[in-house]
This record gives structure tokens, C-alpha cells and sequence, in this order.
């Protein structure tokens, strides 16, 4: 199928979970997963209404930029315009500290920050930028050794040291579940990410933001009150995911 059939399926799919959740539409944004996939897959998403991108590695979005810099451009150039915004594009996989000051230019949010260290350096980089950045504190639930946050017990300490940091928002928090097949098995990870928003939000009120939810369970996602569904797969189809990658869609 062509992205386009795949991009209405999905907002249909979208559209009844919100009912079933009895939530507004407007509610839930929709990230298009571009990580792995060549330029042109972002080109062609954007052409189809995709405002929001999600990219796993700093090197990898930099060689696709040339190839984007006129989408990047025009974007620009229609930015206050409410009936077409400009593309957002945000870092979603984990970031190492020798990349802090790169990302915090190339992308318009850091959604996978999970130590005081690195938010620490991105707050540098945004404050040499004169720039104010986005951020989600990835929340580990599982106890998968190959997945990346911080632990429940320790997000209050890292929510309070970010505090100081007046360059670096923090908007919310994000989770990648264990894998499986059934969308159901992801609920109660969903659930306890929500809670702890929750419990967080009189000691920072700008954590408003849940990102969770991606191709195979983003309507149970939806349901527990996810800000922000994840999708590459059901866009643009099975991809080769390089070794040592994590999954963040």
C-alpha cells in the first residue's frame, strides 16, 4: 500500500481509539518514524500532511539534511502559518554525551533524556544556541537490559535537577514496552507512565506530555492517554534495523 492509504488507515484507526477513550482528535499527534529510512521517505510523508519526525541518530539525520534543506527551507518560510506549520524534527533514541551540542541544533526537541549529565550538556549547548529545548525524560519500566531511562524511583531526583537548567523544558515523559504481540501487554506499562506524569506535575507543571504508543499497540497507547504515538512501520513498511539499534517506533 502506498504511504498515503497507510496515513488514512492509521488516523481512521486513530480517530476510534480517541472515541473509545472519549478524547479529542487534536489531542494525540501523530510522529512519522523516519530513522533508517532514505530522505526521500520524509519527503514524501511531509507532501502527504506529516508535520512531526521522529530520527534515531544524530549522524544519520545529518547526511539526510542536504537532500531535505529546501523542504527545510520552505518550511520555514510558512512558519507562522497555522494552516501549514513547520516540519518538526526530534531526536528519539538515546544520545551520547560527544553529541549533546550537535543535537541540541540540528533538532527542535530531545525526546530520550535520562540523566541529569546529558540534560546538563544539552542545556549548554541550547544556551549557546539562545535557544529553548524541548525535552522528554525516557522512563525505563521493564526489565529488559537492552532498554534506556531513568528508573521510577529515580525520576523525582532528576525532575528536581532539571530545574535549574532555565534552557532545557521538560515536556513530558516517553517508554518503549517490551515487545509483543499483543497490544494488551503494553497497557499497564502505559498506564504507570501516565501515573507518574501524573504524581509529577505539581513539582513541574510543564510536564504535560506522554510519548507512547508505536505501529502495533498505538491504540491501547491512545487509551491510556499517550500525547504522542510513535509510527514507522505501519507508514512505511519493515525496514533493515541496523545492529545494535533499539527499537524507539
Amino acid at each position: 500500500m502506498t504511504l498515503a492509504a497507510n496515513l488514512a488507515r492509521i488516523r481512521e484507526q486513530i480517530a476510534e481509539a480517541c472515541r473509545r477513550a472519549h478524547r479529542p482528535e487534536p489531542d494525540v499527534a501523530l510522529m512519522a518514524v523516519t530513522k533508517t529510512h532514505p530522505a526521500e521517505a520524509v519527503l514524501e510523508a511531509y507532501a502527504a500532511s506529516l508535520r512531526l519526525f521522529g530520527e534515531n541518530r544524530v549522524q544519520e539525520w545529518q547526511q539526510k539534511l542536504p537532500a531535505l534543506q529546501r523542504l527545510l527551507d520552505g518550511a520555514r518560510s510558512v512558519s507562522s502559518s497555522a494552516e501549514d506549520p513547520e516540519a518538526e524534527f526530534h531526536l528519539i533514541g538515546p544520545l551520547q554525551s560527544n553529541k549533546t551540542a550537535r543535537a541540541a541544533e540540528l533538532f527542535h526537541a530531545i525526546d530520550a533524556v535520562d540523566s541529569l549529565r546529558i540534560a546538563a550538556r544539552l542545556d549548554a549547548a541550547a544556551r549557546a544556541l539562545g535557544k529553548r529545548l524541548p525535552i522528554l525524560i525516557e522512563v525505563k519500566l521493564s526489565h529488559e537490559e537492552s532498554k534506556h531511562g531513568v528508573s521510577p524511583a529515580v525520576l523525582p531526583a532528576l525532575l528536581a535537577g532539571l530545574a535549574p537548567l532555565g534552557n532545557l523544558i521538560p515536556a513530558g515523559l516517553m517508554t518503549v514496552p517490551p515487545w509483543s504481540e499483543d497490544p494488551e501487554q503494553s497497557r499497564a506499562y502505559f498506564r504507570e507512565l501516565r501515573r507518574l506524569r501524573d504524581a509529577s506535575l505539581a513539582a513541574c507543571p510543564t510536564l504535560t506530555q506522554l510519548s507512547m504508543g508505536m505501529s502495533h499497540d498505538f491504540g491501547v497507547a491512545i487509551e491510556e492517554g499517550s500525547t504522542c504515538i510513535r509510527i514507522g512501520t505501519a507508514l512505511f513498511g519493515t525496514r533493515q534495523i541496523p545492529a545494535g539499534a533499539l527499537r524507539s517506533e
